[in-house]
């Protein structure tokens, strides 16, 4: 009786890129953005009238850091829509 032959061979499973660093550039957040434009430092983030009157606009649409948004006690609809 023959013996079966046995092939060794790497199947292309998975994905052969994961765990390496992404080639894709991250974009900065809307909320990156804004505070490029104000010229504010982090430190200068919670006494910014102008930022804190941009994320009371935009705090239910656009990423604003938690703990911005618990600093200036705002909270965050969870169910929120654009049709009013």
């Amino acid at each position: 009786m023959a013996r079966p032959v046995v092939i060794n061979r790497k199947r292309g499973r998975g994905n052969p890129n994961w765990g390496k660093p992404s080639s894709i550039p991250l974009l900065p957040t809307e909320f990156e953005l804004q505070v490029r434009r104000l010229q504010l430092t982090k430190r200068e983030y919670v006494t910014s009238a102008a930022l804190k009157a941009w994320c009371q606009r935009n705090r239910n649409r656009l990423y604003v850091p938690e703990w911005l948004l618990e600093e200036w006690e705002m909270p965050v609809d969870i169910i929120f829509t654009l049709i009013h």
